[in-house]
């Protein structure tokens, strides 16, 4: 007797899946069983979890903690728009222009994938100013639109609160917002404490410029304390943002996404595909081009986990190995933010939503994932 098989969210629930959020914050998914299908087992979800199905359930939308935002399950990373010496706009890449921008916006949009995650130090602002065109000249598309940014918190920032209120009003004129869906801190790198940050991102959201707030590459510890001044400041950190895929594994076995959980904190993934090493472009033989030293194993290792995407993607009718690496991803209850230089990327994102991989995929891409690589600069910059 064959077993249930794992739904997708488009064919058998037609958005009835929703989200509500507990007294204690945590954010949980509810099953309407309305449109359910007769053939499949009747099923609640809870944590992101269907009793009777084989693996986890990703939610249509997750709404921020602290805000009435809400977002997709994937989510598209700009740091390649507008910068030349990572990403080659306007040097190595001819291929990235403002024309093959705009192609990747207009197809991620048109794909439900609505969210746009920038930072002030992108570029040199040129990330934000893309952004900020692209809003005020499509405004069809602009309405479905989310806009995450961050502020660079500078070691010698030490009047942070002026020094954030100061960016991101530079910000917002980049983008033509009057407010920020998403704001920030972009790194543990502060020479000022966990309370002064709080006051800072509190004085944002009182003078209504920002909806939500989060962190960025912060561990464990850092979140529980940043989630606590927030609260005791009548917030609620809402995401943190941190470096998670195939190749760096270590925010799951860390405990940092088990702590996220426990207190209602979403992961947002920046480089979710390795900087391209998961896409199967690129090999021992043909390394990712720039400065991409992310996620920087040897590519004969890279090579091993991409086989094992590949032979997964054949599985699931051909799914290519970056869509595999992102659906793994969202399995975990992260949100991945790849990014996306043209119409072909944007498209090729898209098609890892959809459909998911089984609990015996899962496992065996748990057996494959690396932990990552510990830089110098890593050290300094990525706790969690």
């Amino acid at each position: 007797m064959v077993g249930p098989v794992r739904p997708t969210l488009g064919a058998y629930y037609s958005g009835m899946l929703e989200r509500i959020r507990r007294p204690g914050g945590d954010i949980t998914p509810v099953l309407s069983d309305r449109k359910l299908d007769p053939t499949r087992q009747q099923a609640t979800c809870w944590s992101g979890t269907l009793t009777g199905y084989r693996g986890p359930m990703v939610p249509d939308r997750y709404t921020l903690a602290g805000s009435d935002v809400s977002i997709p399950p994937l989510g598209v990373g700009t740091w390649a728009w507008g910068d030349r010496s990572t990403w080659g706009m306007g040097g190595y890449d001819t291929n990235l222009t403002l024309d093959s921008i705009q192609e990747a916006w207009e197809a991620s949009i048109d794909a439900g994938v609505t969210l746009f995650d920038t930072a002030e130090i992108y570029g040199r602002g040129e990330s934000e100013r893309i952004i900020g065109t692209m809003l005020a000249h499509d405004p069809q598309r602009a309405k479905s639109g989310v806009v995450a940014s961050k502020f660079m918190p500078f070691p010698w920032k030490l009047e942070v609160r002026g020094a954030l209120l100061k960016s991101l009003q530079a910000s917002l004129s980049r983008l033509g917002l009057p407010a920020v869906d998403l704001y920030q801190i972009h790194g543990p790198i502060s020479l000022r404490s966990h309370a002064a940050l709080a006051d800072a991102l509190a004085a944002a959201h009182e003078a209504g410029l920002v909806k939500a707030v989060g962190v960025s590459n912060y561990s464990v510890s850092g979140t529980r304390s940043m989630a606590k001044e927030l609260r005791a400041r009548g917030m609620q950190l809402a995401t943190n943002q941190i470096e998670f895929s195939l190749l760096r594994r270590s925010p799951e076995t860390s405990g940092l996404l088990a702590a996220c959980a426990e207190l209602g904190v979403l992961p947002i993934a920046y480089s979710p595909i390795g900087q391209g090493r998961l896409t199967g472009k690129y090999s021992e033989s043909r390394p990712p081009p720039g400065k991409r030293n992310q996620s920087k194993h040897p590519m004969a290792i890279v090579d091993g986990v991409v086989a094992e995407l590949r032979s997964i993607g054949n599985k699931y009718g051909g799914k290519l190995p970056s869509q595999v690496a992102l659906n793994w991803v969202m399995a975990k209850g992260v949100v991945p933010i790849p990014g996306a230089k043209n119409r072909h990327q944007a498209e090729e994102n898209a098609g890892a939503l959809g459909w998911a991989i089984d609990d015996e995929d899962l496992a065996r891409l748990d057996r494959v994932a690396l932990s990552g690589v510990r830089s110098l600069q890593g050290r300094i910059w990525q706790h969690g």
